[in-house]
């Protein structure tokens, strides 16, 4: 009887240990797993990919078009980086690390607009870690060496017209010097400047014309406003601080250890190119507001939203720091439903009613989203959904996962 029950014990403690013990997909191969084998009711989670196969954008698939009708007001909102058509709305959940569903076409290379943040955020994230950069509430200007933009036809279109210069100096202006780290981070710097021939007043501008140019800057911190021409002097002041292409470190520190696959590219503007040791380094966009950013499949991105949902460990290895990755989820008063670069929060269920508190979204235009959700060990893909149905989506899927 005794040995019973010391047999017993010893299954109770394997089983348990099996429990606690994450699953991460291997390279090339991702494992799925039925809806029944995890209680999950199969009839409300068709319905749930049924209502975002119904909902899809009415955005058109031409995405040179979708971006005029969206943004053609801007001035100087012309694209200068690459795009591409859209394909169908896609999905993937993955529950518990497991597929348990995927619709449309995830292993098609698409745009994912601002989602490309979430990345910049990330390079951030490991220069800091790296301990390149010392603290995020450091200043940006004095880590920044002289920036040599690349040739002379270049130079044409990044030249202030009034005071010629080899160099661009983004963090010189006696407002850019007070912008840290973590006001880029956080979009509240209210950057001044022209970046690779777009103005920051011209992003998302006010309707007051008069003002673009002659407006009182807000104290970095105080004020969020989403904007991707400060977005992208984040991202070439952290390839100043890498010293190399952004997309290199992505591949060396995130995506292969990840086990993504070698089809995504980050691309910049084809006038974004500069000097760094002797070497032309393209510094990349933080979306496709202006053409460029991320072009990946569903499968890598729900590979990034697994790192993120487990705190960036990855079976074992601590890609991202836990400290960086807490920070990233921290609010601020300027935007209680914003963290760092793009990490969205549903603070006090306020962006998704249907989800918990907990949960936070990776999202770009389009809709392009990873959703993702701790308390219910669940990421979801959702591309080219109407973004005003994405809690509607949400919440009958939630439906379909087994009460706790």
């Amino acid at each position: 009887m005794k040995k019973f029950f010391f047999y017993v014990l010893i299954l109770i403690g394997i089983s348990g240990n099996a429990q606690i013990k994450n699953y991460y997909p291997a390279a090339d191969d991702w494992e799925a797993k039925t809806p029944a084998s995890f209680l999950i009711d199969s009839a409300l989670l068709n319905k749930a990919i049924q209502f975002a196969k119904d909902n899809e954008t009415k955005q058109p698939k031409n995405l040179w078009l979708s971006q005029a009708m969206q943004f053609g007001k801007e001035p100087y909102s012309d694209p200068i980086g690459p795009m591409a058509d859209r394909g169908e709305v896609t999905g993937l959940v993955i529950y518990k690390g497991y597929i348990i569903a995927k619709w449309g076409n995830p292993t098609a290379v698409e745009m994912i607009h601002s989602v490309t943040k979430s990345f910049v955020s990330t390079a951030v994230g490991l220069a800091f870690d790296k301990g390149l950069i010392h603290s995020v509430d450091d200043k940006v200007y004095p880590y920044l060496p002289p920036i040599q933009v690349a040739g002379d036809g270049v130079i044409n279109l990044n030249e202030n017209p009034i005071a010629k210069t080899s160099f661009i100096y983004p963090f010189e202006t006696e407002h850019n010097k007070q912008i840290s780290w973590d006001h880029l981070l956080r979009q509240t710097s209210d950057w001044e400047g022209v970046l690779w021939g777009k103005p920051d007043w011209a992003d998302r501008p006010s309707d007051k014309q008069e003002d673009w140019t002659t407006r009182k800057r807000f104290e970095p911190g105080t004020v969020f406003k989403y904007n991707d021409t400060r977005v992208n002097a984040l991202a070439l002041a952290a390839t100043t601080v890498w010293r190399k292409p952004l997309p290199e470190v992505l591949r060396e520190q995130v995506m292969n250890p990840i086990g993504a696959s070698n089809t995504w590219l980050w691309a910049g503007y084809q006038n974004a190119w500069i000097v760094l040791d002797g070497r032309m380094i393209q510094s990349v966009s933080g979306g496709g507001h202006f053409g460029g950013g991320l072009f990946i499949n569903a499968y890598d991105m729900a590979r990034f939203g697994l790192l993120t949902l487990r705190n960036g460990n990855w079976n074992g290895k601590q890609i991202i720091s836990a400290d960086w990755m807490n920070k990233s989820k921290i609010p601020t008063k300027a935007n209680t439903g914003y963290g760092f670069m793009n990490y969205f929060l549903n603070t006090d269920q306020k962006m998704y009613p249907a989800a918990p508190a907990s949960a936070f979204a990776h999202l770009g235009n389009g809709t392009n989203a990873i959703y993702v959700d701790k308390e219910n060990d669940l990421v979801v893909v959702v591309r080219w959904i109407e973004d005003k149905q994405m809690n509607e989506f949400l919440k009958i899927l939630l439906s379909a996962l087994p009460t706790k």
